[in-house]
């Protein structure tokens, strides 16, 4: 049976999602992520325009990003760029490679007590000398937009309670399925690959709404027989074209997380990706799927901005109070040539996308207006 419903049918979703065949988020059975996406950032932005209007101030969202990685800065450059978009205020440090754990965690700190700054948001992965575990712990649960927070996490995990946040990609899975009319209480689900940023959360939101939740890894047995059985396949093991067509049930609904490079001559590049589901092969059997890319790629920057606006509309209309803000021990301000300027006492209040450290760790200049957002 198909887990795509008929027209009229419950989708066991919080809002009622059109029939497939008049949906406007499906090309065929093909899911379009970036369309799904340009919705959700426009009903963000006209969250945020409201909050605007209501308290003549804006959501704000703080990104800490450790060392030099080309795939982490181009992320964040997106992140900073969306947030210009919808009108939410930007918010960042950047710290050097040798940033020390505790350094680390005074920035942290600083962005907790900042009440401009409603979201914040630790890229990952950090270098291996960071604990990585106790920086997203420092994180404040109320402004956890990203989802890792441990108590986040631990009430993801729990039956009768509920996070602040959850994991933007896998939330942005289950929206997927949501406004193409999936339904998703009383299917069989499977997810393939268990990792803390996908697979574990994403089966945690399954189980939230219902569905009969399996978990494929790399010591599964018979992980072949296992998927032909779900009416929902979420693939996030990170292995190229791995789920074939021949694993899918007719109908089922696949949303495919991978983002694999392969080899392929007639690409400028010399590759090109993939999912880790097959997509050619699972598209003549599914009753949906997301492409590769096109798919789940756009939804994890609008969820994302959508958690910061929801953080910002708490903190805003005084359902969460902001505690009074301070700052890292030391704030470095570069000057445009020569040393490094003078420190910024520790009260001074953090320039939305400074760039900050403590100690003499800096990547970057201060840049005095919002990256993106409004000045208030």
């Amino acid at each position: 049976m198909s887990s795509i419903p008929a027209a009229g049918g419950s989708t066991g979703a919080p809002a009622t999602a059109p029939a497939p065949a008049s949906n406007p988020f499906l090309k065929g059975n093909v899911i379009d992520g970036k369309a799904v996406a340009a919705q959700i950032r426009e009903e963000t932005a006209a969250k945020v325009a409201k909050l605007k209007a209501q308290y003549n101030r804006v959501p704000g969202l703080a990104v800490v990003i450790v060392g030099v990685r080309k795939d982490s800065q181009t992320y964040v450059r997106m992140k900073r760029k969306a947030c210009e978009e919808v009108g939410i205020a930007s918010f960042g440090a950047d710290l050097l490679e040798t940033a020390t754990q505790e350094e680390v965690l005074e920035v942290v700190r600083g962005f907790n007590e900042n009440p401009d700054v409603h979201g914040i948001l630790v890229q990952l992965p950090l270098p291996k000398h960071l604990d990585e575990q106790a920086i997203l712990g420092a994180v404040s649960v109320e402004k956890d937009v990203d989802g890792f927070h441990p108590l986040n996490i631990g009430r993801l995990a729990m039956k009768g309670r509920e996070p602040l946040f959850a994991p933007c990609t896998p939330l942005g899975c289950i929206e997927l399925l949501d406004r193409c009319g999936v339904a998703i209480k009383g299917k069989r689900a499977v997810v393939v690959g268990r990792s803390n940023i996908v697979g574990m959360p994403a089966a945690m939101l399954l189980n939230k709404r219902d569905a009969t939740v399996t978990i494929c890894h790399s010591a599964t047995k018979d992980m072949e027989a296992i998927v032909r059985q779900a009416d929902i396949i979420i693939a996030a093991a990170g292995q190229p074209q791995l789920v074939r067509g021949s694993w899918v049930k007719p109908g089922a609904a696949i949303i495919d997380v991978g983002t694999n490079p392969v080899d392929d001559a007639t690409k400028a590049a010399g590759y090109r990706l993939v999912g880790d589901a097959h997509f050619d092969e699972c598209k003549t059997v599914a009753g949906a799927i997301t492409p590769v890319p096109g798919g789940v790629g756009p939804m994890t920057i609008a969820m994302l901005l959508r958690n910061t606006a929801d953080s910002g509309e708490r903190f805003l209309s005084g359902k969460l109070q902001a505690t009074p803000p301070t700052l890292p021990k030391a704030v470095v301000q570069p000057k445009k040539r020569g040393p490094l300027g003078k420190l910024l006492p520790r009260e001074e209040h953090l320039g939305p996308w400074s760039v900050v450290a403590a100690g003499s760790l800096v990547a970057g200049v201060v840049l005095q207006r919002a990256f993106g957002g409004r000045r208030q």
